[in-house]
């Protein structure tokens, strides 16, 4: 008698634990990490699972959207073009696809917040009917199928299981390895490579230090909080922001302000992608905003008007220095490609 099968497992070497570690080191100019990386050391092996997992399409009910699809590499891990995410069979999310960057030094993820572990993150978009529709329990069988999945799980675990906590720490690892961190601004900072900020740069950063940094603070460009910056509400979408997570009357249309490393390449800007260029999101600061009641106390000026009060030139040359922040080590850095 003949039996055969898709994949003989006698052909591929028996895997061991291999706990060769990973360092996740903190530039010179960045806050301290945030994750904690005693709970879930990464390792090669580790690192490298997550990233498969990463690109994976089964991890999505259609086998065929993998977290890469909403968050493309050379746009800054974002859903380039799209003003909302794309899901399994045609569906169509709510809120604009958030860039991956600089993961390892935040405490809370989604523009609500509503993932407050970085582990637990991606359990938001694979269990969304609109963006991959899948659940964790499928997603394991699958990868419990899956011969090679099962050599890489012991090569990265030293229980060496195929199971959720293991499939969403692999994610972590990979992307607490995601670190943007080599733009021109960060090595004018450092005064690496002699180099320097031309003079529109330059007045863009004193501007961007006078009207911008209360909220982009930090070299993570964002303080992690929450804030209502006076958009006018979408009727389509109705999205109450930080307020669906615990139903907080002061959390009203409040969404996390979004760093603004590679945010030249990370268009379409704001929660659900309304404004396509970084020309169109200072007009509104300038003088775009509305009162729909619950706008950050900051930004009322003087007038009783909200908004930040910005001249033509004062514009033109922030987005100058917006684009210092472009890091295009990170933007092609082949550990976070596919290929």
């Amino acid at each position: 008698m003949f039996f055969s099968c898709d994949k003989d497992e006698t052909s591929i070497p028996q895997a061991a634990y291999e706990p060769i570690p990973v360092s996740i080191e903190k530039p010179d100019n960045f806050p301290e990490i945030a994750y904690n990386l005693e709970a879930n050391p990464p390792t090669e092996a580790g690192v490298a699972l997550g990233k498969k997992l990463f690109y994976d399409g089964r991890l999505s009910a259609n086998n065929s959207i993998p977290c890469a699809f909403c968050h493309e590499q050379a746009f800054a891990f974002t859903h380039h073009g799209h003003t909302l995410s794309h899901g399994v069979n045609g569906g169509i999310g709510f809120r604009n696809s958030q860039p991956m960057q600089n993961l390892a030094f935040q405490n809370e993820f989604m523009w609500d917040g509503a993932a407050s572990h970085l582990d637990l993150q991606p359990i938001i978009p694979l269990t969304s009917d609109l963006e991959m529709g899948e659940t964790l329990s499928n997603v394991v069988s699958k990868l419990q199928a899956d011969v090679q999945y099962k050599q890489d799980f012991i090569r990265a675990f030293e229980d060496g299981k195929i199971n959720s906590s293991n499939m969403l720490k692999a994610l972590s690892q990979f992307m607490i390895t995601m670190i943007s961190s080599n733009s021109k601004y960060d090595k004018y900072i450092r005064a690496e490579d002699q180099v320097t900020f031309t003079a529109l740069e330059l007045d863009g950063y004193n501007t961007f230090q006078d009207k911008c940094i209360s909220c982009h603070a930090t070299a993570l460009f964002t303080n992690q909080e929450y804030r209502n910056n006076g958009l006018p509400v979408n009727p389509q979408l109705n999205d109450q922001g930080r307020y669906v997570v615990f139903e907080n009357p002061d959390d009203l249309y409040k969404f996390k302000v979004p760093s603004l490393r590679n945010v030249e390449k990370s268009f379409p800007y704001m929660h659900d992608g309304r404004f396509a260029s970084l020309e169109a999101v200072l007009d509104f600061y300038d003088s775009g905003m509305v009162d729909n009641g619950n706008v950050d106390p900051i930004l009322l000026r003087n007038d009783g008007t909200y908004g930040i009060s910005l001249s033509n030139y004062e514009k033109e040359s922030l987005i100058a220095f917006l684009k210092t922040l472009t890091d295009n080590e990170f933007l092609n850095d082949e550990r976070f490609s596919e290929y």
